[in-house]
């Protein structure tokens, strides 16, 4: 029986510390390219707001950059709930490009998109965290931090979102 799984985050779970809040096993792999997709932001999220999404286009010249994570089985449930699996995202396969070679890992792919939403800014916070950590391309870091976004109405949950980050 497999223990772990490889786990493509291009989104929020980029950040190391919010994806440990789900799933505490999270060990960062290295960097990865999922080539023939776009990173949107679309999927409708639990609290209306847009959340991340890989969407295929088949078009080879576009890449979604991400972070590669080997994760304990024991924590796959929590992430698919955290997810919301089979209700907004999908889990699949993906091959991916990475220093090491080809590799497969599995990921989330939006079924609930509604386009012209736009996510809140903490959501986008822990995107660029994330990528920034990982040293994603200056050009793609650059286009998701000039993406709009809209404040989160509950204050409550804007401030404990971006908790994680404070100096302990």
């Amino acid at each position: 029986m497999t223990t772990t799984f490889l786990y493509f985050a291009y989104g929020s779970n980029m950040s190391a510390p919010r994806l440990r809040t789900r799933t505490p096993s999270a060990e960062p792999i290295g960097t990865a390219e999922l080539r023939g997709f776009r990173l949107v932001f679309d999927k409708w999220g639990r609290d209306g707001s847009a959340k991340a999404d890989c969407e295929r286009t088949d078009a080879p010249d576009q890449v979604v950059h991400g972070g590669l994570f080997r994760i304990h089985a024991v924590d796959r449930p929590a992430m698919d709930r955290a997810e919301g699996l089979g209700q907004g995202y999908d889990a699949c396969e993906v091959a991916l490009k990475t220093e090491r070679g080809a590799v497969t890992a599995w990921t989330y792919v939006a079924t609930d998109k509604r386009p012209g939403l736009l996510p809140y800014s903490w959501y986008l916070q822990h995107v660029l965290i994330g990528a920034k950590a990982w040293r994603l391309p200056h050009r793609y870091i650059a286009s998701i931090a000039s993406l709009p976004t809209v404040a989160d109405p509950d204050t409550a949950r804007h401030a404990m979102e971006l908790s994680i980050y404070a100096p302990r």
